[in-house]
């Protein structure tokens, strides 16, 4: 088992304490918060000072005890900074966050990546990571790493993915051709949903347990108990979108038949509308959300039928999710998002009838806070949080 370093997990308490309270805790309230005694606190906040971590906001705040209000610490915004890249298979999106969680920088390229040479996708990701570091070191923020969403299986130990269907990868090293870290370790490797889940910071600083629904050509989620992210004995959780509706239903990517995501993912509710005929669409081009929302919004019955439908068959699998996590919350992303007017209803009308605990505790189904960025935003932010839940790492390169 390794030790544990006292200074280091010191650092971090303190650390944490600056980012939960900024602009409203002094060196003496992180004394009170912590337990450490005063002197210890103050040496910790000038070795995070030092290291360009946390500056003196200017205003001052009361401490906790007795005496006279300390100056209020916050985060830098101009210090190290996380680097968050979403790869799906429509788009691949790339967001720059500091470490206040701001985003500073994001672009995103619509394309659509099946049947694609990996060698050709992975040159892309590379050329956008390489446009977000310039963007980031221009705006004089240094990436301290960077963050894979991947709409599949992944191997976090390798940073490889292990499959992703959609996308028609497996055990494919993407982490290769992105920037390492200060200390010149890989990147980190995901699920979409799982990061697009940690998108959600009010309910993670609440300790919510929820689970966030990522509706793109695939169906994922991500498994959020008490404020942490569950994946899993392998790492495996969340893949909702290969839950069984018909075991003689159509054929999936994934080799199986019948699966969620092939009646209430994007492509399917684009054929039930009649936007999509075969491989191509009506209009030539792909369709988003927005298209789906708009026909909706104009009274299309083929398309308020499709989402209907859509929504039941989800709300029939997340109700059985439910039956299984007990979770409070159902948080509707990716297309979901812009369309829960319409298949919100509907997941909440299933959950209500198929959930057993639904007479004496009605889950909230509500729309992410994010969109099509929440995935990439996640990812960004989940590099940040390593540098705040252990500084010392980034004070070691110094």
């Amino acid at each position: 088992m390794k030790a544990v370093n006292p200074r280091a997990a010191h650092l971090g308490l303190a650390m944490r304490c600056v980012a939960e309270q900024a602009g409203a805790i002094s060196r003496a309230g992180i004394s009170a918060a912590t337990g450490l005694n005063r002197s210890t606190a103050s040496s910790l906040i000038d070795e995070l000072l030092a290291g360009g971590l946390v500056r003196e906001v200017g205003a001052t705040t009361r401490s906790q005890r007795a005496g006279r209000p300390g100056t209020a610490l916050g985060l830098r915004d101009d210090g190290p900074a996380g680097l968050g890249i979403d790869v799906n298979v429509d788009y691949t999106a790339v967001c720059v966050v500091d470490l206040t969680g701001a985003v500073r920088y994001k672009h995103v390229v619509a394309e659509d990546q099946r049947g694609q040479g990996t060698r050709e996708v992975l040159d892309r990701i590379a050329r956008l990571a390489r446009g977000a570091q310039n963007a980031a070191e221009a705006d004089g923020l240094v990436l301290c790493g960077s963050a894979v969403a991947v709409p599949g299986i992944v191997d976090r130990r390798s940073a490889s993915v292990t499959l992703a269907p959609n996308l028609g990868w497996h055990d494919l090293d993407v982490a290769e051709v992105l920037p390492a870290d200060v200390h010149g370790e890989r990147a980190i490797l995901d699920n979409e949903a799982n990061f697009a889940a940690l998108s959600e910071e009010e309910l993670i600083r609440a300790g919510a347990s929820y689970l966030y629904v990522s509706g793109q050509i695939g169906v994922g989620a991500g498994i959020v108990l008490d404020g942490r992210l569950y994946r899993g004995a392998h790492g495996w959780s969340g893949e909702i979108g290969h839950l069984t509706i018909d075991r003689d239903g159509p054929e999936c990517p994934c080799g199986r038949r019948g699966c969620l995501e092939r009646y209430a993912g994007h492509e399917a509710i684009l054929r039930a509308a009649n936007i999509m005929s075969g491989a191509g669409t009506t209009l030539g081009v792909s369709p988003t959300a927005d298209l789906i929302a708009e026909r909706a919004r104009s009274g299309d019955s083929c398309t308020l039928a499709a989402l209907a439908k859509a929504g039941q068959t989800l709300g029939f699998a997340l109700a059985g999710c439910l039956n299984l996590l007990d979770v409070g919350t159902i948080v509707l992303g990716g297309i979901y998002r812009d369309l829960a007017p319409w298949i919100g209803p509907e997941v909440q009308r299933e959950v209500r009838a198929q959930f057993v605990g639904a007479r004496w505790a009605r889950p909230e189904v509500r729309a992410s806070t994010y969109g099509a960025e929440a995935p990439a935003l996640g990812a960004a932010r989940s590099v940040v949080r390593d540098i705040i839940n252990d500084p010392s790492r980034w004070l070691a390169r110094l």
